[in-house]
């Protein structure tokens, strides 16, 4: 009895101190969703008129019950609204928080005449105001088509919503009006209209004033959203990219992604001494890099700080996509993250490859045949090619994508033939057609990214439809083949997802939760290139380097696996908007670190 003793004080004294403060956000969170129901709930339904308090109701006037229905109503939608910005510790949500619990409460209490709301509004309100320290995190980046989303979700939550008010009051209904009748009733009074229903007393008055305050929501948020001032992701400045480039040249031979960190739709930070910096790109809340660090690994940590006083500043969720073995080590070393295998790259060596043998047969054979079929390689430098030609090439890779959006983050540039990415290899595949196609005789694409002073990264692979299949194999082995000529020892191929599981899967003696995850590879391989990516690769005898993503808890792995698709193309929100709510693009927002370093000269120089 005397061990349990400290146990059960040490709980009591927990007990008083409250949550820690970390913690409080997503408390106050999930409580200020249950208080938005409660307040939802109180606005939808009848009331409940307890003896004491229907005195109390005969007092007020007649129209005040109606509009407490749709302020308890309006209060609680919001709060659902603000639940999440809360569990990050928005600070704007904060603030309509703090305002909206008070209002919700005198709603309850004046509609409802319960006491239960307002208390556990008023049990709410006081932690958040004692934490407010914690409610600090600064806005997210943001465009205006969350606008047309707002509406579009708003609309269908609204008219959900109001067909339940609509059939909350059936004893009270005149007649029995059919669905039909109901969500004509709805949509006219989500726009301030009497409907065809028709209820007894001031029932009438209360539907409508719920109705209305739904469809003056919508219409408030979706004004706000498409008309307040944008904060968009940062890009990369001119300044950063030479920044960049100057480390890549002394660093850069030491991760196959690195050049890909000069992505122009990526954000940097760099550590305190210039010597390493970390790209990453925000999506959905969820800060995410790729590859490894840029620079120097000794001043690595200090970019990886950076990187974490930055999420954290936003409360966004860090996550790192496609780092090297060593890349995972320093990332879990001074975070305290967790890591995963990803996948694995393949890197040819080319100093080994051959097409001689029998593991290249098939490969062997495809080209011979492709070449006699009177298709030719070209292999040059983007520095080499004249104006022309890549406009002729840009084109063509465009057409020939397949997809609406360009595809790629954390493995692909984005764009081909830039002035400032000389270095790049094109491959190009040709054939003289009787009757030549609108690029001429071009028929595959095939670009390389530096990797350091003697490597290439493959970038891209475009072909013409109505060209003969093999040209992937055909210009991978003219790269291969032509590498020599451009002192490039070694050359990254396509990254395979799961290949570990994939190859262990198929093996003999391979268990049955290994074979079963085998098989949803391969059935979600119907839609994602994961095993076809696999055995693309296999072809050309690599070797394997394995890749992982950083992570900071396994509940964020589904939010960062989706946040990683959005970044790659595979899903994209990105609604359009009309042309007038698209309003002049905004300049790029300096990061949190940027705009301290800022206010400290600015401070310098009136000081001086």
């Amino acid at each position: 009895m005397s061990i349990g003793v400290p146990n059960r004080s040490s709980r009591v004294r927990q007990l008083i101190r409250g949550p820690r403060p970390e913690a409080v956000p997503v408390l106050i969170g999930r409580a200020c969703a249950l208080v938005g129901l409660l307040d939802v709930a109180a606005g939808v339904f009848p009331r409940f008129r307890h003896s004491r308090m229907h005195t109390m109701a005969e007092v007020l006037p007649g129209a005040f019950g109606p509009f407490a229905a749709a302020l308890s109503l309006s209060a609680g939608v919001l709060l659902l609204l603000l639940a999440h910005g809360l569990k990050r510790s928005k600070r704007r949500a904060w603030r309509a928080a703090v305002a909206l619990l008070p209002a919700g409460a005198v709603a309850q209490f004046t509609y409802r005449h319960s006491l239960v709301g307002v208390l556990i509004s008023v049990a709410l309100l006081v932690p958040l105001l004692r934490h407010r320290n914690q409610f600090a995190a600064l806005p997210d980046p943001r465009s205006r088509w969350r606008a047309l989303a707002n509406f579009v979700l708003m609309g269908a939550g609204s008219l959900g919503l109001g067909l339940v008010i609509v059939s909350a009051h059936p004893r009270r209904m005149v007649g029995d009006p059919s669905l039909a009748d109901r969500i004509t009733h709805v949509l006219y009074g989500l726009f301030g209209f009497e409907g065809p229903v028709d209820y007894q007393g001031n029932t009438s008055w209360t539907v409508a004033f719920s109705l209305g305050a739904l469809g003056l929501l919508t219409a408030i948020t979706t004004v706000y959203l498409a008309f307040r001032p944008e904060h968009p992701a940062a890009r990369l400045t001119e300044e950063d990219e030479v920044r960049l480039r100057a480390l890549l040249a002394r660093h850069g031979r030491r991760d196959s992604l690195g050049h890909f960190a000069l992505r122009r739709d990526k954000a940097v930070v760099f550590s305190p001494s210039g010597k390493a910096a970390v790209t990453y790109r925000v999506v959905s809340g969820v800060m995410l890099a790729s590859g490894d660090p840029i620079g120097d690994v000794e001043a690595w940590p200090g970019a990886i700080e950076r990187f974490m006083d930055e999420a954290r500043a936003h409360s966004w969720t860090p996550a790192v996509m496609g780092c090297s073995e060593t890349g995972g080590e320093v990332w879990t070393r001074e975070t305290g993250l967790d890591a995963l295998e990803l996948g694995d790259e393949a890197v040819v060596d080319v100093a080994d490859f051959s097409l001689a043998g029998r593991a290249m047969r098939n490969v062997r054979q495809m080209v011979k045949r492709i070449e006699r079929a009177g298709y030719e390689t070209r292999v040059r430098r983007v520095r080499d090619l004249g104006e022309g030609e890549l406009e002729r090439i840009r084109r063509a890779a465009e057409d020939w994508r397949g997809t609406d959006t360009e595809r790629g983050f954390s493995m692909a540039l984005g764009r081909i033939g830039d002035p400032t990415d000389g270095d790049c290899l094109i491959a190009t595949a040709h054939k003289a057609d009787l009757e030549p196609g609108p690029y001429g005789d071009l028929k595959a694409i095939l670009h390389f990214v530096p990797w350091g002073p003697d490597g290439a990264s493959l970038d891209l692979m475009r072909r013409d439809r109505s060209a003969d299949p093999g040209m992937n194999e055909l210009l991978i082995v003219a790269a291969l083949q032509a590498a020599p000529k451009f002192d490039i020892a070694r050359v990254s191929l396509n990254f395979a997802m799961f290949r570990s599981a994939l190859a262990r899967g198929e093996k003999i003696g391979a268990g049955p939760v290994l074979r079963a995850w085998r098989g949803l590879l391969v059935f979600l391989s119907r839609w994602f290139q994961i095993e076809s990516l696999y055995k693309f690769n296999a072809k050309f005898q690599p070797r394997w380097e394995p890749r992982f993503v950083v992570y900071r808890a396994s509940a964020d792995l589904p939010r960062i696996g989706f946040a990683a698709m959005q970044a790659e193309g595979f899903v994209n929100l990105a609604l359009p908007l009309p042309r007038f709510l698209r309003g002049r693009t905004s300049a790029a927002r300096a990061c949190a670190h940027r705009v301290a370093e800022r206010a400290v000269a600015d401070r310098d120089v009136r000081a001086a």
